[in-house]
C-alpha cells in the first residue's frame, strides 16, 4: 500500500488533503463517469458554500435520500466540513419510518433524489415538508421540475457562488476533531430507531487503522450498501476515501453486475454481508471473469457458514472479517488477513487496535477465562451518544465508559472471541439488524390484530430471519398482513412467514412465550 494520509483534524479534510497530493487519481466511479480527487474536492467546497448561504451552522442537521452514489459522499463531506450533522436516509424507507428519523434529527435541509430505481418519490416529499416543522429547504440532486416544496440542485448550488473562501475556511476552523458529524439510526428493544451520533475522530481513526489492519497495494472496492448504514459509510466510503483508493458504486445490488464490475474494475477488496458472496459464487458464469486483482476478501455483520469460507479460501486471496456496532464506529474486534480458515469460522479476532474489551456478567464484573460474558467495549472511537436521548446513552455505558453491546461471547485461549448470541433481541437479516419489537409494532398495529411475536429461525441466504405469530380478533388473511408491513416497513425487515394463532402461549408473569414458539417451528 501506498504510504498512509496522516491523521487529519477532519474526516471530511482528506477530499482535500488527497485533491492536494493526487488531483487526477480518481476517486469515485458510478457506471462510467469518474470523479477523480480534484473534481471532488471542489463539489465538495461548492455544496459547503451553499450550505452556509442557506444558513446552516455547527451543529445543524442536514440529510439525504439518495441510493449508493457519489452525491452521496459529497452531500456528508459537505455537511461535514462545516461543522453540521448528516443523517443518512434509506430509499426503501416508507413514509412512516422517513417521518421518524426526520422528525427526531429535525433536519432544516433535505438533499434528495425525485425517483430512484422504478420509484417516484414526490408524494413523501410532499408529506414530509409538510409534517416536519424543522425542514425549510428539499433539494433535488435529479429533477428541475419536482414538486411545489423543492429546489433543483443547480439552483440551490449557485445559492452558494457568492460565499467567499474566507467563510468558508472560518466555519471549518470552527470545527474540532471530536464534534459530531454523522447520525446513524439504529434500533433500540423498543423498536422506536435511535441516532447513534459519530464524530470526526472516531471515522478518522476507525479509517486509518482498518487501512493499516488490511493493507493492499491500492484500495478499489465496490460500494452498494445502503447510505444510512454504517457499513457504506464507516466500513466502505470512509476507509477508501482516507486512503485515497477507487469506491465504484453500484445503485442497486445486482451479483450478475457485482461480478462483472469486480473484475472491470480491478476491485482489490471483495468486502460485504455474508449473504451476498453466494449468490456471486454461485453464477453460472463465475470461473470466466477475472478476480485476480482481489488481495483481500472481507465480510462483516454477521457469521459466515464454513462451506462458503473454504470455497472463498480456494480462490487464493487472504480472508478477514470484523465484528462491530453503529455505536463503537464499526470497531471491536476483527481479524488481520489470513488463511487460517478456523479462526475464521470461529472467531470475529481479537480486539480491534485500540479498542479495550471485556466480558461481563449481569452484574458488570468480568467473566472468568473461557466463560460467556456480555462484550463491553471502551474506546476513543465509541459514539457520543444516543441524538437527544441522555437516559439511553446512560444505559448504554458501564460507570467506567464501557458501551454494553448486549452481544455474548467466549475469550478464546488465542485471545480471539467468539460470539455465542445476544441478550437482545435484535437479529440480523443479510447483515442489516432487525428488531423483533418494531415489526411487531407494525402488526399490532393493523385492525385485527390483538397481539404480535416474532422470532428468529436460521436461514441459508439470510443467516437470520423472523417469523411472525400474531394473534387476531377478526378473521385476517395472512397476505394481507404481509402487505401491511410491506407498505410500512423496509422489505428486510418483512417477517418471512406470518402464522395466524387464536392465542398466544403467556409465561406466568403476562408476557408472550416466545420460547414456547420457538419450540412450534423445531
Amino acid at each position: 500500500m501506498s504510504e498512509l494520509p496522516p491523521p487529519l483534524l477532519r474526516i471530511s479534510d482528506y477530499a482535500g488533503w488527497h485533491a492536494r497530493q493526487r488531483p487526477d487519481a480518481v476517486a469515485l466511479k458510478l457506471d462510467d463517469r469518474a470523479w477523480t480527487y480534484a473534481k471532488l474536492a471542489a463539489e465538495v467546497d461548492r455544496l459547503a458554500c451553499a450550505l452556509l448561504a442557506a444558513g446552516i451552522g455547527k451543529g445543524d442537521r442536514v440529510a439525504t435520500l439518495q441510493p449508493p452514489h457519489p452525491a452521496y459522499l459529497v452531500d456528508f463531506l459537505a455537511t461535514a466540513s462545516i461543522g453540521a450533522i448528516w443523517v443518512g436516509l434509506n430509499p426503501r424507507y416508507r413514509l412512516e419510518e422517513l417521518l421518524h428519523v426526520l422528525t427526531d434529527a429535525e433536519p432544516a435541509i433535505l438533499l434528495a433524489r425525485r425517483h430512484i430505481g422504478d420509484r417516484c418519490y414526490d408524494a413523501e416529499l410532499t408529506a414530509l415538508a409538510a409534517a416536519c416543522p424543522s425542514l425549510e429547504r428539499i433539494i433535488l440532486h435529479d429533477s428541475a421540475d419536482g414538486p411545489a416544496e423543492t429546489q433543483p440542485m443547480s439552483a440551490f448550488l449557485q445559492s452558494g457562488d457568492g460565499v467567499g473562501q474566507d467563510v468558508l475556511d472560518a466555519a471549518r476552523a470552527g470545527c474540532d476533531d471530536r464534534d459530531p458529524c454523522l447520525i446513524v439510526y439504529t434500533s433500540g428493544s423498543t423498536g422506536a430507531p435511535k441516532g447513534a451520533l459519530l464524530h470526526h475522530a472516531g471515522l478518522t481513526r476507525f479509517s486509518l487503522a482498518q487501512n493499516l489492519l488490511w493493507p493492499l497495494s491500492s484500495l478499489r472496492v465496490i460500494n452498494y450498501f445502503p447510505i444510512n448504514h454504517v457499513g457504506s459509510v464507516v466500513d466502505c466510503s470512509l476507509p477508501c476515501l482516507v486512503a485515497g483508493g477507487t469506491t465504484i458504486f453500484m445503485e442497486k445490488f445486482d451479483p450478475a453486475e457485482c461480478l462483472r464490475l469486480m473484475a472491470r474494475e480491478r476491485v482489490t477488496l471483495w468486502g460485504s454481508v455474508p449473504s451476498t458472496f453466494p449468490m456471486i459464487l454461485d453464477l453460472p458464469d463465475f470461473a470466466d471473469h477475472d478476480l485476480s486483482a482481489v488481495e483481500l476478501i472481507v465480510w462483516g455483520g454477521a457469521a459466515m457458514g464454513e462451506d462458503v469460507i473454504a470455497r472463498l479460501a480456494a480462490l487464493g486471496p487472504a480472508l478477514a472479517t470484523n465484528y462491530g456496532m453503529t455505536e463503537t464506529t464499526s470497531a471491536i474486534a476483527a481479524i488481520a488477513p489470513t488463511r487460517d480458515l478456523e479462526r475464521l469460522a470461529n472467531s470475529v479476532g481479537p480486539a480491534f487496535p485500540g479498542v479495550e474489551i471485556r466480558l461481563c456478567g449481569a452484574d458488570d464484573m468480568p467473566v472468568a477465562q473461557g466463560e460467556v460474558g456480555e462484550v463491553q467495549a471502551r474506546s476513543a472511537l465509541n459514539f457520543l451518544g444516543y441524538w437527544r436521548r441522555p437516559e439511553a446513552t446512560a444505559e448504554a455505558f458501564t460507570d467506567d465508559g464501557y458501551f454494553r453491546t448486549g452481544d455474548l461471547a467466549v475469550r478464546r485461549p488465542d485471545g480471539c472471541y467468539r460470539i455465542v448470541g445476544r441478550i437482545k433481541e435484535m437479529y440480523k437479516s443479510g447483515g442489516y439488524n432487525v428488531y423483533p419489537r418494531e415489526v411487531e409494532a407494525v402488526l399490532e398495529s393493523h385492525p385485527a390484530v390483538e397481539a404480535a411475536a416474532v422470532v428468529v429461525v436460521p436461514d441459508p441466504i439470510w443467516q437470520e430471519v423472523g417469523i411472525a405469530f400474531v394473534e387476531i380478533g377478526t378473521p385476517v388473511d395472512p397476505a394481507d398482513l404481509h402487505a401491511w408491513c410491506r407498505a410500512r416497513l423496509a422489505n428486510y425487515k418483512l417477517p418471512k412467514r406470518i402464522e395466524i394463532e387464536r392465542a398466544l402461549p403467556l409465561l406466568p408473569i403476562g408476557k408472550i412465550d416466545k420460547a414456547a414458539l420457538r419450540r412450534r417451528l423445531g
